[in-house]
């Protein structure tokens, strides 16, 4: 018999009852070191004092009140946004995969709108994830997701990543623009390389078309910039952020510089729930706390010590982990072993973490974690190398 609680998810048997900073601690009181975030989503870890404050204040007052009326909030946000990017404009919304959809809408209606409407394909790679619905599905082009879901969307063209010889040969007549993950995160924690982001740029530049940036795993900080393409010193024409941007509560976002942005006019897009008052005030808070002199060079350093420390674990166990890859606090373990493996002996450890495409273990970690935490964490990961180190006559994986 189906469960009431629609089967869509292999969960773990973990309940967890409170949280504080990185740890987590199940209804039965066992702690766990979060190392996955809510898939690098609680920015700033759990209980965080800022942040549940100005969620609890704000739902006192107003939760939601729809997009027909000024949101105060949400200028707010969008005004703070706007001076920290590339962006003239934003517009908010619920998810990932929603800001990706809206993405893709500015990208083809620029297009239609500049009198170039046979311009609707987009260039994606290999190993991408834009999320789940239907269009997403077919910009992330993986076979496993597609399966059982009838025709693909048209308009996505799919090359090698970090592969420039293989997007101009893409780009025809009908390419609208580019879209990028500068850190692959589903997909194997593949950091696209900076000299590639930086041809993209040119690139679009010299068809014109547009380059779109898919941060909504690999922003909002977690890099140790505000958005992990700032660190190859370009910029995008849009760029989708969610997850971390409000700290945990539900939220998305699209940023565009104006040539983009001015052909979402009224009535072209739209939604009930995005840029709400407490959704926007969850965002601010965390902006509040990102923004802070020295937070973003604080994430830097633990992630260049964690990286240090995680590469010397894989010397250590050459036969549970061939690797580290990544960018800042978005890193991953490259495994001999299966990635599952490696996963369930760190949480029998203690430890939670994601497991990744290209049988990879993800480590996302909230951006305010200690020292301590990171030291606990390498301890953790030891001792699950230690378990998976594998017996005799045992088949690794590839």
């Amino acid at each position: 018999m189906i469960p009431a609680l629609m089967p869509t998810y292999n969960r773990a048997d973990l309940v967890f009852d409170h949280g504080n900073g990185a740890w987590l601690v199940t209804a039965d009181g066992r702690r766990f070191l979060d190392f996955g975030a809510g898939i690098a989503t609680s920015s700033l870890g759990h209980d965080h004092p800022h942040l549940v404050g100005a969620i609890a204040a704000q739902a006192a007052r107003v939760i939601h009140v729809s997009n027909l009326y000024r949101v105060p909030q949400a200028e707010r946000l969008a005004e703070r946004l706007v001076a920290a990017t590339f962006a003239d404009s934003v517009f908010f919304c619920n998810s990932g995969a929603e800001a990706n959809e809206g993405m893709v809408k500015a990208m083809r209606k620029t297009m239609h709108d500049t009198g170039r409407p046979e311009r609707f394909r987009v260039i994606c790679f290999e190993g991408a994830f834009h999320g789940r619905t239907l269009a997403m599905l077919s910009a992330t082009g993986n076979a496993k997701y597609l399966h059982g879901f009838g025709p693909v969307v048209d308009g996505f063209d799919h090359v090698p990543f970090n592969n420039m010889n293989a997007v101009r040969d893409a780009i025809g007549p009908a390419t609208a623009g580019i879209l990028i993950e500068p850190v692959q995160g589903e997909g194997g924690v593949r950091p696209a390389q900076l000299q590639f982001l930086r041809a993209l740029r040119a690139v679009c530049d010299e068809y014109g078309i547009l380059l779109g940036m898919d941060e909504v795993q690999c922003g909002m900080g977690r890099s140790g910039r505000l958005f992990a393409h700032q660190w190859s010193g370009i910029e995008p024409d849009v760029m989708s952020a969610a997850k971390g941007i409000a700290g945990g509560f539900p939220m998305g976002a699209v940023l565009a510089r104006e040539q983009v942005a001015r052909h979402l006019t009224p009535g072209t897009h739209g939604t009930t729930f995005g840029g709400s008052p407490l959704a926007c005030a969850a965002a601010n808070a965390v902006l509040d706390v990102m923004l802070e002199p020295g937070f973003l060079a604080e994430v830097d350093r633990k992630a260049r010590r964690l990286w240090a420390d995680l590469t010397t674990l894989a010397a250590e166990f050459p036969d549970v982990i061939e690797g580290v890859r990544g960018a800042g606090l978005l890193l991953g373990l490259k495994c001999v072993v299966p990635n599952t493996e490696l996963q369930q002996a760190a949480t029998a450890e203690g430890l939670l973490s994601i497991t990744a495409g290209d049988n990879v273990l993800r480590l996302a970690p909230p951006l305010v974690i200690t020292d301590e935490d990171c030291a606990q964490a390498i301890a953790m990961l030891r001792r699950a190398a230690l378990r998976c180190r594998p017996s005799a006559g045992r088949i690794a994986a590839k």
